[in-house]
């Protein structure tokens, strides 16, 4: 089902702006590809992002959701980094001091491949539930006695199993187009359940605005949030907002929020002026062609003296990038550390994905990262490569 291209998903104004396309983008960039020539013709559909200039909320109004196919094939985990996974432990303990997640059931809706949620259920103790298309069963080792169910499907619009003490939703509502259906079908499934927290996850715009990171901008995120967007939604899908606030350098946007009783709920003080996020998209699209342009002869300039160019981060990033400025020749390979990843090539472009090892053979020249908050871990990849090439990053480092 699409969106409609004329009302906004999250609160049905037909008060939209839009100011950022882009043309024959892939639909899938986590989704395992296994031949260049399938990853040159990998099915396209058209990035066309709105704001609505009631709410704030972002969203692309030409999203096709029968173009998406999440199933096992998608490798979105992050785990192999050191630097996220020490983060991904952390962000669970202090989920579970924060909620007193001990001897609880949890829900995590897109729970992935389920590490998150075996981290919950292993810090409370916990009785753990999960919904997720792209889950494998090989891919989890849950330890014996952990009461631990991962469902391989989109989580129910009817909601049967127990009543959960916990709800969580990680890097999900991004890729979901009806977005107040969706939390509010959440809501529903709660009843009268008033105590149940909910904790949702998922990237933060205003970065993205700001910095004109037109690279965290791809066909398979349909909606986009700030904390106003965001906050909006949930007191309209019948929730009371107890906080806001980012993480991951602040790449990431969290809500704490709990059912409310009624639908008379005060905005939260973080939420601020739809105003504030449109003066932003403004600036956006002033600034995107100057972006484009810069990074395209950053790549050309590269090809033309002769110098061999990689990107370091094989997910939707490095689709982006290279989508939306149509570069193809100018870099060759793509690095990334998940072994799942290496040997498979970049939807719409067709760089193949390889190990930081085929490095020391290749010999880069520039090596640009697609996540500043990992150069420090890549430079002493490099480091102990024996490699010292140019490295570059597509974010300010923070």
């Amino acid at each position: 089902m699409s969106t409609s291209t004329n009302c906004c998903p999250a609160c049905e104004s037909d008060q939209l702006r839009p100011f950022f396309r882009v043309d024959q983008a892939p639909v899938h960039s986590i989704l395992l590809i296994h031949s260049q020539d399938e990853a040159l013709n990998f099915p396209k559909g058209t990035l066309d992002l709105c704001a609505c200039e009631e709410c704030g909320f972002i969203f692309n109004r030409l999203f096709d959701a029968s173009l998406q196919s999440y199933s096992e094939g998608c490798e979105e985990t992050q785990g192999f980094s050191p630097t996220f996974a020490r983060f991904h432990q952390e962000l669970a303990q202090s989920v579970v001091d924060r909620f007193q997640l001990h001897h609880k059931t949890v829900l995590e809706i897109g729970c992935g491949k389920g590490e998150f949620l075996e981290m919950l259920c292993e810090l409370g103790p916990n009785k753990g539930i999960g919904f997720d298309p792209a889950f494998r069963p090989d891919r989890l080792d849950i330890p014996e006695g952990m009461d631990l169910r991962v469902y391989q499907e989109f989580f129910p619009e009817t909601y049967t199993l127990e009543t959960p003490d916990f709800v969580c939703c990680k890097m999900t509502l991004e890729h979901i187009p009806d977005v107040l259906t969706f939390v509010s079908r959440l809501r529903k499934s709660l009843g009268d359940n008033l105590k149940v927290p909910i904790f949702f996850q998922m990237p933060e715009t205003q970065r993205v605005l700001g910095d004109t990171a037109f690279w965290d901008i791809y066909y398979e995120h349909c909606s986009y949030f700030t904390k106003g967007s965001l906050g909006r939604l949930f007191r309209r899908a019948g929730f009371e907002v107890k906080d806001l606030w980012t993480a991951y350098d602040g790449q990431y946007l969290m809500i704490e929020a709990f059912p409310a009783p009624d639908s008379t709920v005060a905005p939260h003080l973080k939420e601020g002026p739809v105003g504030d996020l449109l003066a932003d998209v403004d600036r956006f699209a002033s600034a995107i062609q100057q972006e484009t342009l810069r990074w395209k002869n950053f790549f050309s300039e590269g090809a033309r003296d002769g110098e061999k160019t990689v990107l370091w981060g094989g997910g939707s990033k490095a689709v982006a990038l290279l989508t939306t400025m149509r570069i193809s020749d100018e870099v060759q390979y793509v690095v990334d550390i998940n072994p799942h990843r290496q040997g498979t090539f970049l939807a719409g472009c067709g760089q193949e994905i390889v190990s930081p090892e085929f490095l020391k053979e290749y010999q880069p020249d520039r090596v640009v990262i697609m996540n500043a908050i990992y150069v420090d871990e890549i430079t002493k990849d490099l480091i102990a490569l024996g490699l010292q090439p140019d490295i570059s990053t597509v974010d300010p480092i923070r």
